[in-house]
């Protein structure tokens, strides 16, 4: 336990998840690493998410209850939690003292349970509706009033929103929203850092006259993944010598492999990659990291690839233009704009405005009762400071900079299982 909780009551925090899958990434992460910083703080924490079959196990981030869910076709996976009534009954036995949901479809109802139970309740918004309903084909002006109609009800019913960059909390702004928690997140700077670079990965995707591009991203319609081959396509064109490695893993795939076999494009697919000490070495092996979902709050992958030296192009179209700043570029949604991002940043060899940039995000200021804590950490953060996950269920204001370990974690976790090639002529 953090001998800073000793003067903070145990809560029992149950948090209630939708799309959550074994071969996800971020939220898994996150959700994982936020119940272990509730844990270490003194709490009880408690998780709530779909699969196949039920089961109620302990873990390192608390209790995880399981509850039958269907699956949604062509998700790559994901499930939720459709059964109202069964899920009532789990949060009634639970009796939660805090309740925190990380969905805003079938889990929207919570909020009203909630308030019936005088249990204080918090939406964590991990991504922007209307931006994911643009990247689904609905036109803008649609997808905002849809958007906005989603949000309004959700504002009411809660009694925070936790956004997790100003880009997210826009759309709640928007609507005159008055409880939103902004929470940034952040990257471990103990795990993510330039002396992961290993020269026989790198080998082992590209040669040394070669460009060496990572992109770590789930598969799917909302992050188009199919931007990063554009953009190999086009620097190849334009006589760039470039290779591409994608870690991770979604419906999108078998697509995406199709495509780059019939054009010859020298992209390598490892698929989810659970070693994160081994994705960690190939995002400080690369050249650059490419993160194109447009409808990203945050970008945590990018964000780890920065602290790893590396330059990222982002989306121009996301949140990720706030955090990279000199760290990277950010590019038009389309492949020859993110490939002449990548041809600017290769005139820039140097890797320290990257892992400055991240490093200066430091960590999650959290005032309790006028006290702050941790403070900024001069060079790595120290233990303390790394138990501030879940500080907005225990006090009223939540304060800028990024969180690191045992806060939230990464957007893409890989492994090196089911790992495919397909290597074009070089």
């Amino acid at each position: 336990m953090n001998p800073g909780s000793q003067n903070i009551r145990a809560l029992r925090i149950v948090r209630l998840a939708n799309f959550v899958a074994p071969a996800s990434g971020g939220l898994r992460t996150a959700l994982r690493e936020l119940g272990k910083g509730y844990k270490a703080a003194g709490h009880d924490p408690v998780l709530v998410v779909p699969g196949e079959r039920a089961s109620d196990r302990e873990t390192e981030q608390g209790r995880v209850i399981t509850l039958p869910g269907p699956l949604l076709p062509g998700t790559g996976g994901y499930r939720v939690l459709a059964d109202k009534r069964r899920v009532a009954r789990l949060l009634e036995e639970l009796a939660p003292d805090r309740l925190e949901v990380s969905d805003r479809t079938t889990l929207r109802w919570t909020g009203k349970w909630a308030r019936r139970a005088r249990v204080p309740a918090v939406m964590v918004s991990h991504e922007t509706a209307d931006g994911v309903l643009r990247t689904w084909g609905l036109p803008e002006g649609a997808a905002r009033r849809t958007a906005d109609a989603l949000n309004v009800r959700t504002a009411h019913t809660y009694a925070r929103v936790v956004c997790t960059t100003e880009f997210a909390e826009r759309e709640f702004v928007r609507i005159g929203a008055r409880n939103v928690v902004r929470a940034p997140l952040g990257v471990d700077l103990v795990q993510r850092h330039p002396a992961l670079r290993d020269p026989e990965l790198r080998a082992r995707h590209a040669r040394v006259d070669e460009t060496l591009l990572v992109m770590c991203s789930r598969l799917s319609v909302e992050k188009r993944p199919g931007t990063a081959l554009d953009a190999l396509e086009a620097l190849r064109r334009r006589g760039r010598r470039a290779v591409l490695v994608v870690a991770g893993d979604g419906p999108l795939r078998a697509r995406l492999e199709q495509r780059a076999h019939e054009s010859g494009l020298p992209v390598t697919f490892l698929g989810h990659v659970r070693d994160r000490g081994l994705l960690g070495a190939l995002q400080a092996s690369a050249d650059l990291g490419l993160a194109p979902g447009p409808a990203e709050t945050f970008g945590l992958a990018a964000l780890e690839a920065m602290a790893c030296g590396t330059p990222v192009v982002a989306s121009a179209s996301s949140a990720l233009p706030e955090v990279i700043g000199s760290a990277g570029a950010v590019a038009a949604d389309h492949g020859e704009a993110f490939a002449d991002a990548v041809d600017v940043l290769l005139e820039r060899p140097e890797a320290g405005p990257a892992r400055r940039r991240t490093r200066a995000c430091g960590v999650l200021r959290v005032e309790r009762g006028g006290r702050r804590v941790p403070q900024q950490p001069k060079t790595r953060p120290s233990p303390s400071a790394r138990t501030c996950p879940g500080a907005w269920h225990e006090t009223p204001t939540v304060r800028g900079g990024c969180s690191v370990r045992g806060a939230y974690a990464v957007r893409g976790g890989c492994a090196a299982r089911g790992a495919s090639a397909v290597r074009g002529p070089r």
